[in-house]
């Protein structure tokens, strides 16, 4: 009975039709019927009230109807609860409450891959059902690439880890498509995700169809699409005047890069990637890495005018720590240059950065990997007319010596930063 659910609206719609529906064949018998019944009903209670006197027969009866309308009216809650959530671990009004309120949730749509995107993701998805990420399709290296290179599916990969942080049972579903097979000379190395999209793909024809069918498999939240269709490849210029293509190579080549491209140079996007920005309320751009997973997909022209288009509130995500071989002595204004670059003119209206750095431990660890913390050059980034969300959204892993993005802090202070736009 709680408001907000839509519950009771269609409990008073069911009872007048039924009150209806009595009534309209009482009119179609012309009532004949109706009357004997009530003469006859009459009768037994005027027997009764002579058996048992009226005061008490009048609440007995009234307390057992009241008693089989709620004993009713529970059991078939239960039953309901026990279909939609079989474990027990919740009740039925929360389960409708919650997914009234993410249904009712903004459209947000995320513009990335790798593991910065996926862990978003996991967030995101606790504010709103509404959500849309728009995933690179670059990936060149491990599993991914050998598909891409013996079989020519788009690597599925990134796709792979956004559909399981979105899934409903995301700790079971992301073991099980993390898992890779140890033995075989076809399936050593490659991870379960990756072979069931592709076989998936298969089934279905390609790998969008192939994604849609996957999420109805798994009950996600929102949608999970490649940018693109084409199977594309990046390439970088460093400035050292060396030529690397490959996404999985430019990391390695260890240069300052001075551009960044794919080939072929205007991929057409994907129609519903489109179709999400256009009618996105919110537009998330990263985290990731800058230009293996954030700008390749800036690199498709329709997606970028899209967005630079879409007249809704527009963040990127700064990447906590420097990435060696990628971004080397990057500031925030320089990650946000080289996007603005790409674009031709400013993309996001805002930028989220980790307020305080990594522990000492940790920033020694990552010193021995050549990692330094993205420097926030304040006066810069103002003067690139884009505002600053500085928020504490970082969690230090011990066990691998690794800082990330905590995805339900990441999602608060997105969704705060959202709300204080949107209402201006």
């Amino acid at each position: 009975m709680l408001p907000g659910i839509l519950v009771k609206r269609w409990l008073l719609t069911s009872a007048a039709g039924v009150i209806l529906t009595v009534l309209g064949l009482a009119i179609w018998v012309k009532l004949t019927p109706i009357n004997r019944l009530i003469d006859f009903v009459g009768q037994i209670l005027s027997s009764l009230t002579h058996l048992v006197p009226s005061y008490i027969s009048g609440p007995v009866a009234l307390l057992l109807g009241l008693f089989l309308v709620f004993w009713g009216q529970i059991r078939t809650m239960g039953t309901i609860t026990d279909a939609l959530n079989p474990e027990g671990d919740r009740e039925l009004v929360d389960l409708l409450l919650d997914n009234r309120r993410l249904s009712r949730g903004p459209k947000i749509v995320t513009v990335g891959g790798g593991t910065g995107l996926s862990n978003l993701l996991r967030g995101l998805k606790q504010y709103s059902s509404n959500i849309t990420a728009i995933v690179t399709v670059a990936d060149d290296g491990g599993s991914s690439g050998r598909l891409r290179r013996e079989i020519g599916i788009l690597p599925p990969g990134d796709i792979r880890n956004c559909l399981a942080a979105l899934a409903d049972e995301e700790k079971l579903l992301t073991e099980l498509f993390q898992y890779r097979f140890q033995a075989g000379d076809g399936l050593n190395g490659h991870s379960f995700g990756n072979l069931f999209l592709t076989a998936m793909s298969e089934i279905t024809g390609d790998l969008e169809r192939g994604i849609a069918a996957s999420s109805k498999v798994l009950a996600i939240r929102g949608k999970v699409l490649p940018s693109t269709l084409e199977q594309v490849i990046l390439y970088a210029r460093l400035s050292d005047g060396r030529f690397v293509e490959g996404e999985s190579n430019i990391t390695k080549a260890g240069g300052k890069i001075d551009k960044i491209g794919c080939n072929p140079s205007n991929p057409p996007a994907l129609p519903a990637a489109i179709k999400a920005l256009e009618e996105a309320d919110y537009i998330i751009i990263g985290p990731g890495s800058l230009y293996t997973s954030v700008i390749p997909n800036l690199l498709i022209p329709q997606i970028r005018e899209s967005i630079l288009n879409a007249k809704v509130p527009k963040i990127y995500i700064c990447n906590i720590m420097t990435e060696p071989g990628e971004t080397d002595g990057y500031s925030v204004s320089d990650h946000l240059r080289a996007i603005n670059q790409v674009c031709g003119s400013k993309l996001c209206d805002a930028v989220l950065v980790q307020r305080q750095p990594p522990s000492e431990e940790f920033l020694r660890n990552y010193a021995q990997e050549k990692s330094h913390p993205v420097f926030l050059d304040r006066e810069d980034v103002l003067n690139m007319d884009c505002n600053l969300v500085l928020a504490d959204v970082m969690e230090q892993d011990e066990n691998r010596g690794h800082v990330r993005h905590n995805s339900h802090l990441l999602a608060r202070n997105l969704l705060k930063w959202y709300g204080q736009t949107h209402n201006d």
